[in-house]
């Protein structure tokens, strides 16, 4: 009977990486021991994982000595720095984090729609796509086989945690603050109630806010580039033409997106739906008859790709238009981490 490998989560502390402690409990048991590491500050604290209490450990090359995989849940420039290191000690770096996702020589792996990638690491180094790009990409990818995708045009409507603990807590704080209020019948009202606007460029509560991320080139932000490189990267389509809009609604946790995808090939929309019924790791949520459709308050804390609104376009054979949520903590972040390791552990049975 072949050993379990060992595991380091590294980041261990934050709000990532507790969903990760979660998740690592909740689904099957691979790994031999897990090590929990942070920072210098939180070393010594002890942590529940698997039922079993550990004590979390401060970053140091050595802690990664007979590591198999370590999964970084922490800011780019700490995965920069620390992955490589955990790659030259031997473990496979699992990175959560923007810092290699666009690196030539790290595959950035989505289980469900490119798990062979993840054996082309010359690097000793795995990445994880950004939260908005999962909440729709296993849906793509999944119609992508069947039709060959030619275009994607997005809307993203993303949720305050994707700005961290510090964007939650300015939603809920606006929220406090418009509760009982007139605010929204004027123009400008909301911005003389709400002056603490947070990580965002104006209020977020009862608001809608076209932006997320950082300015780039040509008036599209990170977030909507992160959706465009990302996407061709994934399915092995360089040229792949995507326009992305991010905007920012006041949703504590989820990501949703309108999705309009054109196909190299006509597309059957009930052919279609049934396809995405039998892909693992999307749910089908589409009964308009019955107003039965996906939205964040039902998806928050699951695991699954939600999609419905499916519709076959008016002008096109080769279009379909519709809308999926995803939890951003989980399968935008945490899960389709944890979800690598695990292919990865499968290498040392």
């Amino acid at each position: 009977m072949s050993k379990k490998p060992t595991l380091a989560v590294v980041g261990a502390t934050g709000a990532v990486g507790t969903v990760m402690l979660e998740l690592l409990t909740e689904r099957e048991d691979v790994w031999g021991e897990i090590r929990l590491i942070a920072s210098a500050r939180s070393a010594g604290k002890k942590l529940m994982v698997r039922g079993e209490e550990v004590t979390v450990q401060a970053i140091a090359p050595e802690v990664f000595d007979g590591v198999d995989v370590a999964l970084f849940d922490v800011p780019d420039e700490i995965s920069a720095q620390w992955a490589p290191i955990a790659a030259v000690r031997g473990a496979i770096a699992v990175d959560n984090s923007g810092a290699f996702r666009m690196d030539p020589e790290v595959p950035l792996v989505v289980p469900e729609v490119n798990a062979e990638d993840a054996k082309l690491r010359p690097k000793g180094i795995i990445s994880n796509p950004n939260c908005t790009t999962l909440s729709m990409i296993v849906v793509v990818g999944a119609l992508h086989r069947k039709y060959g995708v030619a275009e994607l045009i997005v809307s993203s409507y993303q949720a305050a945690s994707g700005a961290g603990q510090a964007g939650i807590d300015a939603l809920q704080d606006q929220i406090k603050l418009v509760a009982g209020t007139q605010v929204g019948s004027k123009p400008g009202d909301s911005r003389e109630v709400i002056t603490d606007l947070g990580p965002f460029p104006a209020p977020l509560a009862l608001n809608v806010v076209p932006w997320a991320g950082s300015l780039k080139n040509d008036g599209y932000t990170s977030e909507e580039l992160k959706v465009r490189n990302e996407s061709r990267k994934i399915l092995g389509i360089a040229d792949l033409k995507v326009t992305a809009t991010c905007v920012r609604v006041p949703v504590i946790t989820t990501h949703s997106l309108t999705v309009v995808a054109r196909f190299d090939n006509p597309v059957d929309v009930n052919a279609a739906r049934e396809s995405l019924r039998n892909s693992e790791g999307i749910v089908v949520v589409d009964d308009p008859e019955n107003l039965q459709f996906p939205t964040p308050a039902d998806v928050v804390g699951t695991d699954p790709t939600w999609v419905g609104r499916i519709r076959a376009s008016l002008d096109d054979p080769n279009t379909l238009t519709f809308f999926v949520c995803g939890d951003n903590l989980r399968k935008g972040a945490a899960l389709n981490t944890a979800q690598i390791a695990e292919l990865v552990a499968k290498e040392f049975n």
